[in-house]
This record gives C-alpha cells, sequence and structure tokens, in this order.
C-alpha cells in the first residue's frame, strides 16, 4: 500500500505538470490523451481494438478517449480502412498540425527528463521495467504466500513413530481414502497394525508435528522386491495444515531414511486425481514407472526415486 500511494502520488504530480505543460506550449490537450494519439500519429489510422492492444489500456477506456478526443476534432471515428472492412479512428487535419507542436514539445520534454535521470542516483525507467518484469516471473501474492509458507514450516517437527500416534496414522489416511477413493484390505492392514505391518519388517513411520499436534504421515515399507528396497507409502497430512509444507518435509525425512537404511531405490503407488500430490513427486525427484502389479484398486501410477543419481 505504501509503495502504490507513493506511486500514485508521483503520478499525480507529473499528470499535473504535463497539464501545464501544454499550456505552456498553447496546446488545449489533455494528458490522457497522449498514448493514444501519439499511436495515431506515428501509425496513421487503427482500429479501437488495435490502440488498446499497443498502448495497453482497456478497450472501454480507450473508447472514451477517442470520444473526446473526437468532440475536441482531433480525430475522426469510424472511417472506412483502406481495405473497406475495418471502421477505423485517424486524426484530422487539426489533430495533425497539434501533432508537429506536440514534436517540437516532446523534444524539450526528452532533455529535461534526461536531465532528471542524469541527476538521479537510480535510473527511474529501469527500476520500473525491473519491478514489472520481476512481478510478471512471480507476483508478489505468489512471495507473500512462499514467505508464509516458510516461516509456518519452521514450526514443523519430524517425529519417529510412537504407539500414542497410531489413531493419528490412521485417521489422517482414512480421512484423504475416504474422501477420494474407498478403504481397501492393504489400508486395512497397515493402519491398524502398523507395529507388526510396517515397523517390525524393518520399515518406518514418521509423524509430523506442528505445534505438538500430528498434522502428518508417512511411512517407508521394507519390500520383498529385487528392484525396490522401499515403498514411501500412507502419506497424509491434515487440510487444516495446508500451505505449511509438511508433505515436503515428510518425503524429505523419509528420503533421509531410506539413505540411512542404505536404499538405492524408492517405489510408490498414487491416482492422478491427487495432482498436489503428484506434483510433490515429481519436485521431490521421482519418475513414472509402468507395469508392475498393485494391491490398490485405485492406483493408476507408479512411480520411482533413484538414491544413487
Amino acid at each position: 500500500m505504501a509503495l502504490g500511494s507513493r506511486l500514485r502520488l508521483l503520478t499525480a504530480k507529473m499528470t499535473d505538470d504535463a497539464s501545464k505543460i501544454y499550456e505552456l506550449y498553447g496546446i488545449e490537450f489533455s494528458p490522457k490523451w497522449f498514448p493514444a494519439f501519439f499511436l495515431l500519429s506515428v501509425d496513421g489510422e487503427k482500429t479501437i481494438t488495435e490502440i488498446a492492444t499497443e498502448i495497453s489500456h482497456s478497450q472501454p477506456s480507450v473508447t472514451k478517449i477517442v470520444k473526446e478526443m473526437a468532440k475536441a476534432e482531433l480525430v475522426e471515428v469510424n472511417l472506412k480502412s483502406a481495405d473497406k472492412r475495418r471502421n477505423v479512428v485517424d486524426l484530422t487535419e487539426k489533430g495533425r498540425n497539434i501533432s508537429e507542436k506536440i514534436k517540437i514539445q516532446c523534444g524539450d520534454i526528452d532533455l529535461a527528463v534526461e536531465d532528471i535521470l542524469n541527476q538521479a542516483t537510480h535510473n527511474l525507467w529501469e527500476a520500473v521495467a525491473e519491478w514489472e518484469f520481476l512481478l510478471e516471473q512471480k507476483s508478489l501474492l505468489k512471495r507473500v504466500q512462499e514467505q508464509k509458507k516458510l516461516r509456518e514450516s519452521k514450526n514443523v517437527q519430524i517425529v519417529d513413530y510412537e504407539p500414542k500416534y497410531q489413531q493419528a496414522f490412521k485417521s489422517l489416511n482414512e480421512e484423504w481414502i475416504s474422501n477420494y477413493f474407498e478403504m481397501e484390505e492393504a489400508d486395512y492392514k497397515a493402519l491398524d497394525n502398523p507395529q507388526e505391518y510396517i515397523l517390525d519388517k524393518g520399515g518406518k513411520i514418521l509423524i509430523a508435528l506442528y505445534d505438538n499436534e500430528p498434522l502428518g504421515v508417512c511411512a517407508l515399507i521394507k519390500m520383498d522386491d529385487p528392484d525396490y528396497d522401499f515403498e514411501m507409502s500412507k502419506m497424509a497430512v491434515s487440510p487444516k495444515a495446508q500451505g505449511k509444507s509438511i508433505g515436503w518435509l515428510l518425503g524429505q525425512a523419509i528420503i533421509d531414511k531410506a539413505k540411512e537404511l542404505c536404499a538405492s531405490k524408492l517405489y510408490l503407488e498414487s491416482n492422478t486425481i491427487l495432482k498436489p500430490a503428484i506434483n510433490l513427486y515429481y519436485k521431490m525427484g521421482y519418475e513414472k514407472i509402468v507395469g508392475r502389479p498393485t494391491p490398490y484398486k485405485r492406483c493408476n501410477i507408479q512411480m520411482e526415486l533413484d538414491l544413487e543419481k
């Protein structure tokens, strides 16, 4: 808000001076007309749409400006173009005469602006262009979202599974599975008996605590498979914890656990309807594979992560 206010004040000051500059040169002209007027003076006839596109104004705004210039007898509207297929706007004889006066005025303005730039420590044109470019690459909203996520992620603690987290491990998984699919036999085995089905077989379960509340879980399940050491499975994050990077932090912690156990490859199964999850897996480095058997009806994508790359 402060930046916007400063820019508006600067714009208002320069617009006020612009009006006085036209008076100085004896020209009856509104500063807001200049972009459209200048375009017509350089390129000749244009449609309203073409003017709006080239000066980055809305079509209703250009229509209003053209009407005002037509009232001042600077332009003619609804003219037939050379090919007779378009209605165009063009300068009148009075408009062309004013254009010649404005060229002289603009020469003096260019020198005055150059003088300001020479006195200034920072080049305003370059600074504005740089800000426009940077905000086009990533909006202020997106940048604030990232900072919020980074700050909140610092309050996330990843801990090893304890029996007291068994209910959270089950309920968090049941919540997302039931929301999109239906619970299957393999789900109940892992969620009802995590000690027997996962931990006793050499796997790991990690819990993400946010302000000491378990809001995310993920398991590393030992596989009896010549191609893969472990499966990353049963990742679930509470909807109220979205935006805190819990999924990313859990995934990275599971990968670290797998490396500690000297794993060379990780495997996972998912469904493409879970777009945020799939994007997260790709971000972690997982790649899509095909052709493996699965105990889950809901699985329609399988992925692997080579830990030795």
